[in-house]
């Protein structure tokens, strides 16, 4: 079966801070991640030395922590997926007997007036892009948080994001996750209750 979608959408956008943000991002999740695919792998891209780049792995952490989110999580607090691993990660989840279908989650930079915003696109991500490193793209779905101001001194600017930033961001990702995955939970038990009574 193909679970990449046949028609490319428009990247969704919204503030962490809007109101319903959970909800709204959760749509978005919804009609972007396939939750029917046998397996389907999240990778928190990041590095728990640097605060604007723990955002990956700060989502990675809240997801473990959800006892009724059951897939894989690549990238944690604990034990962060980043520059000097994943290349290796990724051929591993590459070459398991179920290919993957992979959501990459990271953080990024860029205009001020876009800091706060969580977008939401199909294809890959291109970890390191910000502080202009070469890693290879990574995930059917990508999830960037706009963390800072790109531009200048990328480095310093990750190193000197507030951490308040990254976990409220991680925090929001993670929650609308979540209730994605109920709410398609939910989906399919009214489908199947619905056949049941036609029947």
């Amino acid at each position: 079966m193909n679970f990449q979608a046949a028609e490319i959408k428009e990247p969704s956008t919204i503030n962490y801070k809007e109101t319903g943000v959970v909800w709204k991002l959760s749509n978005y999740f919804l009609e972007q991640i396939p939750f029917e695919h046998p397996n389907l792998v999240f990778c928190c891209i990041g590095t728990d030395r640097s605060t604007g780049d723990a955002l990956g792995p700060m989502t990675g952490s809240f997801l473990t922590q959800l006892s009724s989110f059951p897939f894989q999580i690549v990238g944690t607090l604990d034990n962060p997926l980043h520059a000097l691993n994943i290349e290796e990660i990724t051929q591993e989840l590459l070459d398991s007997p179920s290919k993957p279908f992979i959501i990459a989650i990271d953080a990024c930079l860029g205009n001020s007036g876009n800091i706060g915003q969580i977008i939401v696109h199909q294809g890959p991500l291109y970890p390191g892009k910000a502080v202009k490193k070469e890693l290879p793209p990574i995930g059917e779905i990508s999830i960037k948080a706009v963390v800072n101001i790109g531009g200048f001194m990328e480095y310093n600017v990750l190193q000197s994001t507030r951490l308040n930033i990254t976990f409220e961001m991680g925090k929001v990702i993670s929650r609308a996750l979540l209730l994605a995955w109920h709410r398609y939970n939910l989906k399919i038990i009214n489908k199947s209750n619905g056949n049941r009574n036609y029947n």
